[in-house]
């Protein structure tokens, strides 16, 4: 006596296609070997299945093609979010019979900014300056990624390794959203290329 695949499912006849495919979904998943331990549970995945199977012959999909089927997912990007961060949507990805649907997962990545790096949640920036400004100071005036002009002033004596830190101007903190790293400033000194007998002296004079 052949089954009543639809009784199987838990549909009636005149299931449309997506009810088939919710139904079939909803008892793979409660039935797989994998989820469900009890004895039955193998028989009653594999009578879904068979159920289910286009190639079986004669069953409710017995017409039954593959087709390919469109949906738009939204990301929520949170302020902070590093090269990396895994973003998945559970059993979203593809999808055979028989099988569990797999997940589908994103993961973020940086594209590379033309003044601020990124390290970790500091932002460094690369400031030129002479040797002049070196030696006597300057104050840096610069564009935060969120569009607000930012002046930093640096009164120290600049070494090509000083590095200026401003707390609080880096990158969000993704499990703290209220704070943020540092902004580090480092400085690349324009020396000059020759200098005159007077200028030597000069330097000389003050410096000694």
């Amino acid at each position: 006596m052949e089954a009543d695949y639809y009784k199987v499912l838990g549909v009636g006849r005149g299931a449309t296609d997506d009810e088939l495919k919710k139904a079939y979904r909803r008892l793979v998943m409660k039935y797989h070997p994998d989820k469900n331990p009890s004895p039955q549970a193998d028989t009653l995945f594999k009578q879904v299945s068979v159920a289910y199977d286009p190639d079986s012959g004669s069953n409710v999909l017995a017409s039954w093609k593959p087709m390919s089927v469109e949906e738009i997912l939204t990301i929520d990007i949170k302020p902070g979010w590093k090269k990396g961060t895994k973003i998945t949507f559970p059993e979203k990805g593809n999808e055979t019979r028989n099988v569990i649907p797999s997940d589908l997962v994103f993961i973020i990545e940086e594209r590379a900014h033309p003044k601020f790096k990124r390290d970790g949640n500091d932002l460094v920036y690369t400031h030129k300056i002479s040797l002049v400004d070196a030696l006597t100071g300057c104050a840096v005036q610069l564009t935060t990624l969120d569009g607000r002009s930012l002046t930093v002033p640096v009164k120290s004596v600049i070494s090509p390794t000083y590095e200026e830190v401003v707390q609080g101007e880096g990158m969000p903190i993704t499990r703290e959203p209220s704070k943020k790293g540092n902004l580090r400033i480092k400085f690349q000194i324009k020396f000059p290329t020759a200098l005159t007998a007077d200028q030597k002296a000069g330097v000389q004079q003050l410096l000694s």
